[in-house]
Order: structure tokens, then sequence, then C-alpha cells
């Protein structure tokens, strides 16, 4: 699957007193990636939890590659690596504007679970708009 992008700015508040972006808040920005990349394939996290789907994550990972700073431009690119029966893994690269270099890397890895948080399938037609 190709990569979906979404563009965000660093506030202020996602920096430390060094004016770098805290560590934490890539996380935040790999979620603004998945929701958008969610939607351009036809399905919102709304949409999925009307229909009483979950997708918490059950693992999450970064690497810090090089820092993002207070006003930087980012952009986060987003794609769905693997789609199991009730499991879905995203990767993500967060970028400077106009810079090929990543300044991190990441993976988020959502079971799918009902609204319970009991385990289910994915439903069919959410296989074949995500696949």
């Amino acid at each position: 699957m190709s990569w979906s992008t979404s563009t965000v700015r660093v506030r202020y508040a996602e920096t430390d007193q060094m004016g770098m972006a805290w560590h934490g808040q890539y996380f935040a920005w790999f979620e603004v990636g998945r929701t958008d990349l969610l939607r351009h394939l036809g399905c919102t996290y709304r949409e999925l939890e009307e229909d009483g789907l979950r997708l918490p994550v059950i693992e999450a990972s970064a690497r810090y590659l090089q820092p993002a700073r207070y006003d930087d431009l980012l952009e986060i690119r987003t794609r769905l690596t693997k789609l199991g029966g009730a499991r879905i893994v995203f990767d993500y690269e967060v970028h400077r504007e106009g810079n090929d270099s990543p300044l991190a890397t990441g993976s988020t890895a959502h079971a799918a679970v009902d609204r319970e948080g009991r385990p289910r399938r994915l439903p069919e037609d959410l296989r074949r708009r995500l696949g």
C-alpha cells in the first residue's frame, strides 16, 4: 500500500525546554496520520465505533533520528502494512516538510475488539476497503 500524508505544525506546547518536540508527541502525530489514512480509504473511527468496532493499540514503537522543533511543518507519512483477521499494523515516517530524510519512524499494532473489549474479526467490508 502507498503512503498517505498528513501535515502538522509543531506547537510550542509540544516542545520541551530545549525547543524540541517531546518524544511522546510523536504517537499523537501517528494517530493523526492513521485517522487520515482510514478516512482516505473510506471509513472513519467514528463509523467504526458506531458499528461496534474498536481498534486499541496493543503495540507501539518509535525510533527518533533527528529532533522536530517548535514551528516545524511536519509531514506524517502513514501506511497500512499488515491486515490480519483481527489485527492491523500501521507504519509511520515523520518528515520535516521538503526533507526526504525522516526525523522519526514508528509502528502501531491494533487489535479488533467489540464494545466490551472482546476480540472480534474485522468485518469483511472493512477488510475490502483496507486491503
